[in-house]
């Protein structure tokens, strides 16, 4: 399924030498491949090509970009299988959310292809007063310049995506720096676009390390940064990216609201599902349940039944829910956060054990809100269970967080569910299903912690364009 060793690519051309870094099967723990390493020297050289090449891709007609995106899509249909099971293997992704993932990667290059023909302006009535009588202007949007991108370990393919599809939609090169634990992925992607019309220098995707990484960030040729990662890392990033934009996505501890008229076994289905789905390693993972206390009780019985009768075991096997996690050093965190819990008053409801990388699917009941199972994001299958007895207390308590990406709110009650699309401090609101919901189309990303900038196709073109005006006065 895997070759030995994969080289890197530099300016559309597959490198093959240089330093290698091991990439593990993370269920076996053994070694599945070796890639290429960057250095500093090649990301100097992908910077420069991509400098080069923006005059000819900001120049690319819309039809030239949407005929790439749909070479990508195409590469992607007939490489599917074999990027599912690459996931497996380096990213420990059960077999059926692997070719989820490879699905949605398919389906957001096809919505980049879509939109990059149809990047609308607007024109601007400006003869407000008699000073500008005869004036009118037109806007519309350029783009921004070569951007720097690095991604997370969790969706290797699909989080690159929603950066790459983008970029070339509205006409920008760019650099990834894809994770040191899920290379793989994002360089067989690199083999797709390598096959397409994309100018010279147009693309690099460099593993290598965090010292090489960080020219993405200080350097101004680079015009936009776009990072998904951790909070301690995304804020220390953008303080060193000096004038350029950055946008930043960096997860949270999502609050689900079930109210007391909610749909209970729909509710339990899609919260088991949030929760879990990917041992939890996911920024908009299910982490905080707040259930009314009219309902709290039944709730909590059909949670923990579904929680039990989740598989774990080999990704590669179809009838596995559970994975491992990235890796046994995580799975280690994790127990740590869930002994302290407990050992501070918790009620533990079922799971709580580790097994090497894996860790049960585990709730907790009567948690202190200031322990790091409940405050802090915990990227494992771990969630908590608390009652509310009012609506406004549960989205005050779903608003007490430091991260604010999305909420999940589970009524019928159309008067709570605009009082909490109103009220609720995060980037977005989903009704009727858990706030690990995401359309690859919607607008996305957080406030507070969570970040800063959307991603989403359209939303993410946005970021890396400029709108500019051409005013036009009578003469």
């Amino acid at each position: 399924m895997l070759r030995d060793r994969y080289g890197y690519w530099l300016a559309n051309r597959p490198i093959d030498s240089g330093g290698e870094a091991v990439v593990t099967n993370k269920y076996t723990g053994q070694p599945a491949a070796r890639v290429r390493l960057a250095d500093a020297g090649a990301m100097e050289a992908a910077i420069a090509a991509a400098a080069r090449a923006f005059d000819e891709t900001r120049r690319m007609p819309g039809y030239s970009r949407q005929r790439v995106l749909r070479q990508v899509v195409n590469g992607i249909e007939r490489r599917a299988a074999e990027l599912a099971g690459v996931l497996a293997v380096e990213a420990g992704k059960p077999i059926r959310d692997a070719r989820g993932e490879v699905g949605r990667m398919r389906d957001t290059f096809a919505i980049a292809a879509d939109e990059a023909v149809r990047q609308y302006g607007e024109w601007l009535p400006l003869d407000i007063s008699e000073r500008t009588r005869g004036c009118e202007g037109i806007v519309r949007r350029f783009p921004l310049g070569p951007c720097g991108f690095i991604t997370p370990f969790n969706f290797p393919l699909n989080l690159a995506a929603h950066k790459i599809a983008p970029a070339i939609a509205v006409g920008c090169p760019w650099v990834l720096r894809p994770s040191l634990k899920t290379p793989i992925s994002a360089l067989i992607l690199g083999e797709i676009l390598a096959s397409t019309e994309l100018p010279a220098g147009a693309f690099s995707i460099l593993p290598c390390e965090h010292g090489v990484g960080e020219k993405l960030v200080t350097d101004d040729r680079i015009r936009l940064l776009s990072f998904t990662g951790s909070p301690e890392v995304g804020w220390k990033l953008r303080e060193k990216a000096g004038r350029k934009r950055v946008t930043l996505e960096l997860g949270g501890n999502a609050a689900c609201i079930v109210d007391r008229d909610a749909d209970l076994e729909r509710a339990a289905q899609r919260i088991t599902f949030g929760a879990f789905y990917q041992s939890g390693q996911s920024c908009i993972s299910v982490q905080r349940v707040l259930a009314h206390r009219d309902i709290h009780a039944p709730l909590r019985e059909r949670l923990v039944a579904a929680a039990a009768g989740l598989k774990s075991g080999d990704p590669l096997d179809e009838s596995t829910f559970l994975g491992p996690l990235i890796s046994e050093d995580d799975a280690r965190r994790v127990e740590s956060w869930v002994r302290e819990a407990v050992n501070s008053g918790a009620s533990l409801l079922c799971g709580g054990a580790r097994h090497g990388p894996f860790f049960d699917a585990t709730w907790l009941e009567n948690v202190d809100p200031a322990a790091k199972v409940d405050c802090i994001e915990i990227f494992g299958p771990v969630a908590t269970l608390r009652a509310f007895d009012s609506f406004d207390e549960a989205v005050r308590m779903a608003n007490d967080s430091r991260y604010g990406l999305q909420c999940g709110i589970f009524t019928r009650d159309i008067g709570h569910a605009m009082h909490a699309y109103r009220e609720l401090d995060v980037g977005g609101v989903v009704i009727n299903d858990a706030p690990s919901t995401r359309s690859d189309a919607m607008p996305y990303g957080g406030v507070k912690e969570s970040g800063v900038g959307r991603e989403g196709v359209r939303y993410a073109m946005e970021e890396m364009s400029e709108p500019k005006l051409l005013m036009l006065c009578q003469v």
